[in-house]
């Protein structure tokens, strides 16, 4: 089979489905393509729910996609009729020093965002169920929340299909080659061209790209996340706001009790480099899997330090830096690459899905993508 299309994305998850659904609307002949069937559990998008900040912590630079992101989040629940973001508002909380609180601080300031400012004490008082030291400082935004991150996936996935759009799922990607910037994948049983290639392959991205004569510095890192038993008055989702607490040295974050299904919690820093077609998806097999989250949690949420109801593995793609890579290939504009999402990139997929769309489509995108540039390396 020898098929064109107009542009092949490699990669069909979390960036990678939004830009497809983006690419359709404006009638772009586009081919999805990917090694799973989304969504799945072999990546970074699974695991039910992803928080969504707007003050951010990383870099203020990245307020005004997760502002645009969460407009899109909207849109896409409204379209598809499916629950996609729930407004439990967002607890941002630090050890006193702590330069991620200071920047979410900064980020609602110069931007004008809503922002309670709470000490460790305040924060005891209003939920009871934290035990937060005093000097702790913590940023409550109440417009933000938790997006339903398969949920998001199945919407893109099931409107562009609608939109009569192609899609291989189970379908790994054997080789790319360019000539004549014609992109030719090939797959184990098939061969496709297009006159755009788009590689957001998360985890995998680096070994597809150096295909292309690329080399990015990618990591992949095997993270884990528990669901614990917990006491439903004090940790339910009316009551208790997603949360993300910066230890200085450590750093974890957290999800309230979502439709009995407990208090979910992972620890953001750490973890094992591996290669993602070898290693061990078990819950469990290091020690730390499950004795990092409940150390954290007999100190600062005690009464959710239950029963571990279940426990699950994911993959982060760090960067050096940790910020994205969103960019065209330094030899063929006619290539994009959106990459090392680094453990904080879910809340911008649909935001970055409209990127990706705009490089291909227009050479440009209206956001400054000079910090997510291929070059900084």
């Amino acid at each position: 089979m020898n098929k064109h299309y107009e542009v092949i994305i490699v990669g069909a998850g979390s960036m990678g489905m939004a830009a497809g659904y983006y690419l359709s609307k404006r009638n772009q002949n586009t081919l999805l393509i990917d090694a799973f069937d989304p969504p799945h559990s072999f990546g970074s998008h699974h695991g039910d729910t992803r928080i969504i900040r707007h003050a951010y912590g990383e870099s203020r630079e990245y307020v005004p996609l997760a502002l645009r992101a969460q407009k899109l989040w909207e849109e896409l629940e409204q379209i598809s009729g499916r629950k996609l973001f729930s407004k439990t508002g967002v607890l941002c909380a630090g050890a006193p020093g702590s330069t991620f609180t200071q920047e979410v601080k900064k980020s609602a300031e110069e931007f004008s965002l809503p922002l309670e400012i709470l000490d460790g004490s305040e924060i005891n008082a209003r939920w009871p169920g934290m035990n937060l030291p005093e000097g702790f400082i913590g940023c409550l935004e109440t417009s933000s929340g938790i997006l339903f991150s398969e949920d998001c996936i199945r919407a893109y996935k099931e409107l562009y299909i609608q939109e009569g759009n192609s899609l291989k799922t189970n379908t790994p990607v054997m080789d790319i080659e360019i000539d004549s910037n014609i992109a030719i994948v090939r797959t184990e049983d098939a061969i496709y061209t297009a006159d755009k290639l788009v590689v957001c392959a998360g985890a995998w991205s680096g070994k597809i790209l150096e295909k292309t004569g690329v080399h990015i510095p990618l990591k992949p890192i095997r993270k884990t996340v528990g669901w614990f038993e917990c006491d439903k008055m004090l940790y339910d989702s009316n009551s208790l706001p997603a949360f993300t607490i910066d230890l200085i040295d450590e750093h974890y974050y957290g999800f309230p009790n979502l439709h009995n299904s407990g208090l979910k919690i992972g620890r953001h820093d750490g973890g094992h480099s591996v290669d993602p077609n070898k290693f061990n998806r078990e819950f469990g097999e290091y020690k730390e899997d499950e004795a990092d989250l409940r150390s954290f949690l007999s100190q600062y949420i005690p009464k959710a330090n239950g029963k571990l109801l279940k426990g699950k593995t994911c993959l982060y793609t760090m960067t050096p830096d940790e910020h994205f890579i969103i960019d065209q290939h330094p030899e063929n504009k006619n290539i994009i690459i959106a990459t090392g999402f680094s453990g904080h990139g879910f809340k911008f997929a649909s935001g970055v899905g409209e990127i990706i769309a705009d490089l291909v489509t227009k050479q440009k995108s209206a956001f400054d993508l000079s910090m997510f540039s291929l070059n900084r390396f």
